[in-house]
């Protein structure tokens, strides 16, 4: 049998979720890896059953306790990320604390004492309506240049461009059919060069005539837009 290099990663988590529940079985505590085997499974098994990404890493965060692992483990595995197949294709699962701590941060073994992380201060914020005018949820991801995201979602594509979910990163926003949202977008940081994802820009988002030629192609390849300057700015210039 012909595996794909993912198809042998997942075998392997099997692999080692069936070890770790074997030991906890004849009562041990488990340790991280142990541990991070038993929560992506679960997660990767949710999504296999049809869940949704926030509805797989809910479950996942119910399979252990801190009375389940090793002293210290929960303040060690504050996340675990891995690939799961859903209806609609992979998608990655970022699990945050997925173990309920119930020791002491102060005295747990190895713990590390940090500052309150700051709130996320998101430069030049946009917000827009975003309608999922097809039969099946989307789900679209931090970093993901939303401009070019599913061609069902209908939103102002000239307002997006250049721009992504002003959220944390690894998070995942998902649009159900039929129901406007309002998200809040901040813009695309670094060099500012866009390759792949529906190949609209695949290069420099602020090169001369860059946004109008996107515009165009999104015209041109169906994808929705509600705003009002794709009129003036859906051509090449």
């Amino acid at each position: 049998m012909r595996l794909t290099p993912a198809e042998s990663d997942r075998l392997q988590l099997y692999l080692a979720t069936l070890l770790a529940r074997e030991r906890r079985g004849r009562g041990l505590r488990l340790n991280v890896p142990e541990a991070t085997a038993l929560i992506a499974h679960a997660a990767c098994e949710a999504a296999r059953d049809g869940a949704r990404v926030e509805d797989a890493v809910t479950a996942a965060r119910q399979v252990l306790t801190a009375a389940d692992v090793l002293p210290g483990v929960p303040h060690l595995l504050t996340e675990i990320q891995v690939e799961a197949v859903f209806d609609d294709g992979t998608k990655l699962i970022v699990i945050t604390d997925p173990i309920p701590a119930a020791d002491d941060p102060q005295t747990a073994p190895g713990a590390v004492l940090t500052a309150p992380a700051p709130a996320p201060d998101y430069a030049d914020p946009v917000t827009i309506t975003v309608t999922n005018t097809g039969d099946v949820p989307v789900s679209v991801s931090s970093h993901y240049h939303f401009f070019e995201a599913n061609r069902a979602l209908a939103f102002d594509r000239a307002a997006a461009y250049g721009t992504r979910l002003a959220l944390p990163v690894g998070s995942v926003t998902v649009f159900d059919p039929g129901t406007p949202r309002t998200v809040t977008l901040t813009p695309l940081g670094g060099d500012r060069i866009v390759i792949g994802f529906a190949g609209l820009v695949d290069g420099p988002l602020d090169a001369d005539g860059a946004r109008g030629r996107a515009l165009h192609r999104a015209h041109t390849d169906g994808y929705l837009d509600t705003g009002s300057a794709t009129a003036q700015e859906g051509h090449p210039v």
